[in-house]
């Protein structure tokens, strides 16, 4: 049990680090975070506009028939569309966002490493490819899908999943095998 935690422990490090880097220190995401010069008006607009939530724009009103839903999405092809998150007040205290972003590090760690324990004869290799594999599918169903569908960058998450996911398992490939009693 100490090896497994201590195992966990070293790949939700190596997770946040990795995260840190992606965001904050390599900019593999700034293509989801571009900056607009008129910045101000927009945000007045929206301010003005909406109430704090989640819009996608333009689209029928709750409750349009399928009829006018079909009328409302041909009318829309071809023209501007957009995805907003709007806020009412900035939260600068990232301390929370941190603890969180910890924890499911941590957790994510500890459910990797209990399906690496289930099986027989686990080595390096066998940790590392079933790490990415954990990573890939995360990428594909959540990331990917919602590139496809909304038409975001997902390039980032692409790397991260590889990156990431390939250290902890080179990690837990050399550290695991022949320590998890």
């Amino acid at each position: 049990m100490k090896n497994r935690l201590i195992a966990a422990l070293v790949a939700a490090v190596i997770l946040f680090i990795w995260q840190f880097l992606s965001w904050a220190a390599l900019g593999l995401h700034q293509a989801e975070m571009q900056y607009a010069p008129n910045q101000d008006a927009v945000m007045q607009v929206l301010s003005e506009n909406l109430e704090p939530g989640h819009y996608f724009m333009p689209q029928p009103a709750p409750g349009a028939s399928n009829d006018e839903m079909q009328a409302y999405q041909s009318e829309a092809a071809g023209k501007p569309w957009a995805r907003v998150s709007y806020y009412s007040s900035m939260n600068v205290n990232m301390g929370m966002s941190m603890i969180r972003g910890f924890v499911v590090d941590l957790l994510s760690a500890i459910l990797l490493i209990w399906i690496l324990g289930k099986m027989q004869g686990l080595n390096l290799q066998t940790a590392v490819l079933s790490s990415l594999f954990v990573g890939l599918i995360g990428y594909l169903t959540i990331s990917y899908l919602n590139s496809a569908w909304f038409e975001t960058p997902s390039m980032g998450y692409l790397i991260d999943s590889v990156v990431q996911w390939g250290l902890v398992g080179l990690w837990l490939g050399w550290f695991l095998p022949g320590r998890m009693e």
